[in-house]
């Protein structure tokens, strides 16, 4: 047993670690992207395309680092944070918006991604309300 909790904790470790690197190597491209984006001609006008790829890569980070946050929570607490979970659900659900050309996807798709981000949505208001009413 004491070699599988060795073993354990060297996985989560290793998940950390990945994680973190992850999102270092993630930032250090969203500020070369912001930067060439700043300096390219015309010098400080951000075109939209631009903006919507920069606005992804921020989505990006964010996402990698709640989940850096949800992995140091399990290996503190031992629990999963499901607040954290669904706020990266909702992260990449609004990434996944903002890259969407809606005039190339039908109806049926629309209504799908607007009732991901109401379950979301309503999963994260209904734990929150929870979390406030076991704190009473």
């Amino acid at each position: 047993m004491r070699l599988l909790a060795w073993f354990e904790n060297c996985i989560k470790a290793s998940l950390l670690l990945m994680m973190a690197l992850i999102v270092l190597l993630t930032t250090i491209d969203l500020g070369w992207l912001t930067y060439q984006s700043i300096l390219a001609p015309p010098v400080f006008r951000v075109g939209v395309s631009q903006l919507v790829e920069l606005f992804s890569a921020f989505l990006l980070v964010l996402i990698g680092v709640e989940l850096l946050e949800t992995i140091k929570a399990y290996l503190s607490d031992r629990t999963i944070h499901v607040e954290v979970i669904l706020l990266v659900g909702l992260v990449a659900i609004t990434r996944k918006v903002i890259l969407l050309e809606p005039h190339n996807m039908d109806g049926l798709s629309l209504i799908g991604i607007a009732a991901i981000v109401m379950s979301l949505a309503g999963a994260y208001h209904l734990i929150r309300l929870n979390n406030e009413h076991s704190a009473k």
